[in-house]
């Protein structure tokens, strides 16, 4: 892929980015009364270690939730931003993956479709869109985090463009096989799907590894500028999984910074190791 393809799906990422940025604000003074009937509905909160912990002591609140979801969406944006600025002339096959990573988290403005639909009475038809398109952009996520640590580690870069249809395939299979219930929904707004153990097993399983291969392309490479590339990504990853089932106000301080600095650590790593190539 040419470096004007490239830096062309950057812009357009961007956009749209910016497009899921606004929904969030847009939305906001029609959801909030929406939040006040809703919060006495919640019977599930999202699943995962950290968000087990901060349950014992924090009760869900579903305006922390929207704010969640337009941070998503503002660092889809910004990180999109700072990879186009460092990237723009520097030709690496890691860094389109990366940037699919980023993008994929402005979707989770879909979210927002739940409170909506209540406002103005939409079909569930809405939400059922709206919940494949999120779990699409949550798997393409992962799916591209993990391509770009196996080109780290030796895969050629002339591949890229079947990786890439390797993972939309694979992640519309899986976006339209998994059942959602649009009845049930988690006080992180989203809507209850099936398989939700076997799915996040997958989902440590390419967190381990992403990070395995990552430090694999450090010794293949000889470059430890690559282990802090995964070290990187293995914050982002965390981070990433904080701020999608954020449901309190104590999960934002902690789920954005570690997806931030990870990002930040992922690109300017992986610039200096091509900057001079």
């Amino acid at each position: 892929m040419t470096l004007s393809n490239r830096n062309a799906i950057f812009r357009c990422a961007m956009a749209l980015s910016l497009a899921f940025l606004a929904l969030c604000i847009a939305a906001l003074p029609i959801a909030i009364p929406v939040y006040a009937e809703m919060e006495a509905e919640i019977a599930l909160r999202p699943g995962g270690f950290f968000q087990a912990v901060l349950a014992l002591r924090f009760e869900p609140r579903l305006l922390a939730a929207h704010v969640a979801v337009a941070l998503a969406a503002l660092y889809s944006l910004t990180a999109l931003a700072f990879i186009y600025f460092f990237f723009e002339k520097t030709q690496s096959p890691e860094i389109l993956f990366v940037a699919f990573f980023a993008a994929s988290l402005s979707p989770e403005a879909l979210r927002l479709a739940l409170p909506l639909a209540r406002a103005y009475d939409a079909p569930a038809l809405h939400l059922l869109m709206a919940s494949r398109a999120i779990l699409f952009g949550r798997y393409f996520g992962l799916f591209s985090l993990f391509a770009a640590s196996v080109h780290a580690a030796g895969y050629q870069a002339q591949q890229q463009r079947n990786a890439i249809l390797i993972i939309v395939a694979t992640t519309t299979f899986v976006a339209l096989g998994m059942p959602v219930d649009t009845q049930v929904w988690d006080s992180s707004l989203a809507m209850l799907s099936g398989y939700a153990s076997m799915f996040r097993l997958v989902e440590a399983g390419l967190f381990l590894l992403t990070a395995a291969s990552f430090f694999i392309a450090a010794r293949a490479r000889g470059s430890r500028e690559f282990v802090l590339v995964g070290a990187g990504a293995v914050l982002a990853l965390a981070g990433r999984a904080v701020l999608l089932r954020a449901d309190t106000w104590a999960a934002l301080p902690i789920g954005l910074p570690l997806l931030a600095f990870g990002t930040w650590l992922v690109c300017t790593r992986l610039h200096r190791v091509y900057l001079w190539l």
